[in-house]
């Protein structure tokens, strides 16, 4: 069993900068993609990043230069860090973790960016 939990999120202005974590539990963490996920209001749920077991990422077009994802397998925790943020970046982000077919979900944590 591994349990997810976020943190980070707030309100911030355009142009500012947050950084969310991920805290995870279980000793399979290092073997584990991660990923952030986010679901703006009336929108669908979108990958937003992901980083594997070896620390390969990939990031949605739409965030490409603008945010980080990492990893700190000591800590169980992910981080992403986004700058340059925009409105368009308000949602809530929830953190993934994919391990030997099993998916696990932490609650989110809600992004609001404002103009």
């Amino acid at each position: 069993q591994v349990q997810l939990v976020e943190s980070g999120g707030g309100l911030v202005q355009a142009g500012g900068s947050l950084r969310l974590s991920c805290a995870a539990s279980g000793r399979t963490f290092s073997r584990a993609e991660m990923r952030w996920f986010r679901q703006a209001p009336g929108k669908q749920r979108e990958l937003v990043a992901s980083i594997t077991s070896d620390e390969r990422t990939n990031y949605a077009d739409s965030v490409k230069g603008r945010f980080t994802l990492s990893r700190d397998n000591a800590k169980n925790t992910v981080y992403l860090q986004m700058n340059s943020l925009k409105p368009e970046d308000t949602a809530v982000y929830s953190c993934n973790a994919a391990y030997s077919g099993l998916h696990y979900w932490g609650n989110g944590t809600l992004v609001t960016v404002s103009s």
